[in-house]
């Protein structure tokens, strides 16, 4: 591009083959920041750029960034820490302070004024934690499905990996990504989606009227325009909500979008302070139980619902409690690596 970078360099090839070879052995791969080129002149490669390159490279999970100041994001609103963000959130952070990472892993940072976002980029921490951040989106767009920025402190890399709060920031790809809220121009859609399942008896007669009448409770996941998977979420009272309706178009269940429905449902049920969530169905259940929901009794409902409960149809209902977004984490992880593999 015309620019003379001197003896810095970026990773134009990773020898992806080799750090397996070495994987199989239970061994650990240490990289330097040093990279040979194919003349045999040596450069200096950012490590944080080579570690984001070399982990999409081969697949990984997850990468691990350490940060000197550690990660403290806080909800203006709540005053509540944010310890989980995702793709968008990041993304949209990053351009609120103007900060990039360029393709070839330099960090560009704007400090030439006194705008309060420059202010904040001055304080101790705060342009550092940003670059972590850039660093960590570089590795999601190539293929990494989490990013952890941590201390550097003492257990905090078991606390992050091995309990459900962890102690750090957990950067996440948009796998949610093309579900959305349902409006009225969805009823049709949704009425087609869930009719073969009515007629055999699997779920509860929604004539389109009905559908329209509680639209603003479903939820959509579409693909090019098409409505692939659908569900319905109901909150009661005493942190309940109830998931309903849940069905996937049969061409695209290999994919993980009855997971990601769930999830997503799950994510909102938690937002609305709904801990515990429920199902109801006449038939086998596996596929929750799979998924942490254990069976309960008509007395573990919520008294409204409980007045609901259709006794003629005889449904088993299933529950789970959600600890909080990282149990979810936990469980998103989990599927999407079985769809993956």
């Amino acid at each position: 591009d015309g620019i003379d970078y001197c003896w810095t360099g970026f990773p134009r090839k990773v020898e992806v083959e080799r750090i397996r070879q070495v994987h199989e052995t239970h061994d650990i791969v240490l990289l330097t920041s040093l990279g040979v080129s194919p003349s045999g002149e040596i450069f200096n490669v950012n490590s944080e750029f080579l570690a984001a390159s070399v982990a999409g490279a081969v697949s990984a999970s997850k990468i691990v960034y350490f940060n000197v100041h550690g990660t403290l994001f806080q909800n203006k609103n709540t005053n509540k820490p944010v310890q989980n963000l995702r793709v968008s959130d990041a993304k949209n952070l990053l351009k609120h302070y103007n900060m990039k990472i360029h393709p070839k892993g330099f960090a560009l940072v704007d400090l030439d004024g006194n705008s309060p976002q420059q202010q904040v980029l001055r304080t101790p921490g705060s342009m550092e934690t940003l670059i972590k951040v850039g660093y960590s989106m570089v590795a999601l767009e190539k293929g990494v499905k989490r990013a952890h920025i941590l201390a550097p402190e003492n257990g905090a890399l078991v606390q992050e990996l091995y309990t459900r709060d962890g102690c750090g920031t957990l950067i996440s790809r948009d796998i949610y990504e093309g579900i959305r809220r349902a409006d009225v121009n969805d009823v049709s859609g949704i009425y087609d989606l869930i009719d073969p399942l009515v007629r055999a008896g699997t779920l509860v007669p929604r004539p389109k009227s009905a559908l329209e009448k509680e639209i603003t409770g479903y939820y959509v996941y579409t693909r090019d325009g098409l409505i692939v998977a659908t569900g319905q979420l109901k909150r009661f009272e005493g942190g309940f909500a109830e998931i309903g309706c849940l069905v996937v178009n049969k061409d695209y269940r290999k994919g993980g979008r009855g997971d990601a429905m769930l999830g997503y449902l799950e994510r909102l049920s938690l937002q609305c302070g709904a801990r515990k969530v429920f199902v109801l169905s006449t038939q086998t259940m596996d596929w929750f139980i799979e998924r942490g929901f254990r069976e309960v009794s008509v007395d573990s409902l919520p008294p409204s619902r409980q007045a609901m409960y259709n006794k003629k149809r005889k449904s088993k209902i299933y529950m789970k409690e959600i600890d909080g977004e990282r149990d979810l984490d936990a469980a998103e992880l989990w599927w999407s690596n079985q769809v993956s593999s």
